[in-house]
């Protein structure tokens, strides 16, 4: 009887095991599959016009649609509402013609003048992607020619014009409008709810815990695959052991956001698979160039020199590269700048004894992402680095808003502040342009660099249609922020992500932020 107990007993935990490894992390709703994704970061505001991050930009692609919009490895850029384009020969004026078939969530046509709107709206609250073309188009540069048909005239030509329009997302006047708030243009409303033609629409919402979508059964553009998901719930969990553990129990579908080392465990897994791509996503720790010791150059490139490279390619394990140029590898118009800064302690207290210190005697503030391991690591290494310089090291962790809040002043930007930054279209000027005056206080601004020589090159470059004439300034350019040493100039690492196997359909892009994916073409097989 004890053996047949005993049996019983095996048996039960034997196929326990077995479902629990099989188990699968979508929910299913009256035969409707609902996609779960884990990451760390909220999403508080998806204003197409006031803000976008990773996290935001995920959920916004989904419930809105722009003119022209990024696909694949290398990025291609695809008409969406636009189902055609053409430009002037003087680069200035840009005509567009729209779908007709293309509707918003409650049934209304997008039609020319919802995208004259939108435009106008983003423009004048100046928030959001409003910085990307607010140099070179005004609001009585728009003009509707008919229903299906906009004019942009430039002030002057921008070659990277439709490169910028995947984030300048189209959004329902009417509904926008009916939630107004005197002149505020719908701001306050729009931050938590949705006025968009995209392939998903709003159900859950709930801030810091999870968003749900629901999939739009007879999107205009429709469907790819009749296995395409019907929902997506975007979980918030903080930890990188708790997304391991929800997926490998099979209660999330999809995870960003793991450390180094919890991406490589799950990789082992039977029923999970992990994306693996080099990205155009680098890694650098800004330093504040206007205040504190960091004002002075000599400390920036003693810093610059005394840091362990190599370091960081081990912290990612080998899934990284070392950065060569303020610019991304592969990026049009990217050089790899001679003289690079590399470890070299010998260079590093030479430029300390020029700055007047070189014994060190002072300390310098490090602050990162609260709960991101690799940049906590990333910390500890340039710790012990200036450590050997007679610099000490303050190691500060802070959720990613309060970080984006201290980095926007000089007074509170921090002496060094660790900051991924991916370029969000495909042209130099993009990359550029956050060292130019205009982007001091943005996140990837936070060094506030100063030198009106560059700054000078990049305008000049930016309103120049001949390329060769802007490859030639790029290269300068690329060149002379390395030489001033606003930041330290890190690593590329390649873009990860963790899912069940049970997902297909994910298509990588280095056009997208961290942990933002595209979940449009997402579906899920039984």
């Amino acid at each position: 009887m004890c053996k047949k107990i005993g049996f019983l007993i095996l048996m039960l935990v034997m196929i326990s095991v077995f479902m629990g490894s099989w188990c699968e992390g979508y929910e299913k709703r009256d035969g409707k599959k609902i996609f779960i994704y884990g990451e760390r970061q909220p999403a508080a505001n998806i204003d197409p016009s006031q803000y976008y991050d990773w996290s935001t930009r995920m959920l916004q692609q989904a419930l809105y649609d722009a003119l022209l919009k990024y696909v694949g490895n290398p990025p291609k850029l695809i008409p969406w509402l636009a189902r055609s384009w053409k430009k002037s020969p003087d680069g200035k004026k840009w005509t567009f013609e729209l779908v007709r078939n293309a509707k918003f969530h409650n049934g209304d046509p997008v039609t020319a003048h919802a995208v004259k709107w939108s435009f106008e709206r983003t423009l004048s609250i100046k928030k959001g992607p409003a910085w990307m073309l607010m140099d070179f188009l005004e609001k009585d540069g728009i003009r509707v020619l008919d229903d299906y048909t906009i004019e942009f005239n430039l002030k002057s030509p921008y070659a990277a014009f439709e490169m910028a329009l995947p984030w300048w997302y189209i959004m329902n006047p009417k509904v926008v409008m009916a939630n107004a708030k005197g002149d505020d243009y719908g701001q306050e409303w729009m931050k938590s709810n949705a006025a968009g033609s995209g392939p998903f629409r709003q159900k859950r919402w709930e801030h810091g815990v999870l968003y749900e979508l629901e999939a739009v059964e007879d999107y205009w553009r429709g469907w790819e695959s009749p296995k395409h998901i019907n929902g997506f719930i975007y979980k918030i969990i903080r930890e990188s052991s708790s997304l391991r553990m929800a997926l490998e129990k099979g209660e999330l579908d999809g995870v960003a956001g793991l450390n180094s080392d919890d991406f490589d465990a799950v990789a082992r897994h039977p029923q999970i698979y992990v994306t693996n791509d080099p990205g155009w996503t680098t890694f650098g720790l800004k330093m504040n160039t206007q205040k504190g010791y960091t004002k002075d150059i000599n400390i920036r490139k003693a810093i610059c020199y005394a840091f362990d490279y190599p370091s960081m390619i081990k912290i990612y394990n080998g899934n990284a590269i070392l950065e060569d140029s303020p610019f991304p590898k592969g990026m049009k118009g990217y050089i790899p700048v001679p003289n690079v800064y590399r470890q070299d302690m010998k260079k590093a207290k030479e430029h300390l004894a020029k700055a007047g210190h070189p014994n060190g005697g002072f300390e310098l503030e490090y602050v990162y992402v609260q709960g991101l391991e690799e940049e906590r690591l990333i910390g500890l290494v340039l710790l012990d680095n200036l450590a050997q310089l007679g610099i000490k090291l303050k190691i500060v962790p802070l959720v990613w808003p309060n970080m984006v809040a201290r980095g926007s002043k000089v007074e509170t930007s921090p002496d060094l502040m660790a900051v991924f930054t991916t370029p969000i279209m495909d042209d130099p000027d993009v990359v550029a342009i956050q060292y130019h005056k205009v982007s001091w206080g943005k996140y990837y601004g936070s060094h506030f660099y100063q030198n009106e020589k560059v700054w000078d090159m990049i305008e000049k470059a930016r309103f120049t249609v001949d390329w060769p004439t802007r490859q030639k300034l790029y290269e300068q350019i690329q060149i002379q922020i390395m030489e001033d040493a606003p930041e330290l100039f890190g690593m590329l690492f390649n873009r990860r992500w963790a899912f069940r196997k049970h997902v297909k359909g994910f298509v990588f892009s280095p056009m997208r932020f961290t942990g933002e994916i595209d979940i449009y073409p997402l579906l899920i097989e039984d």
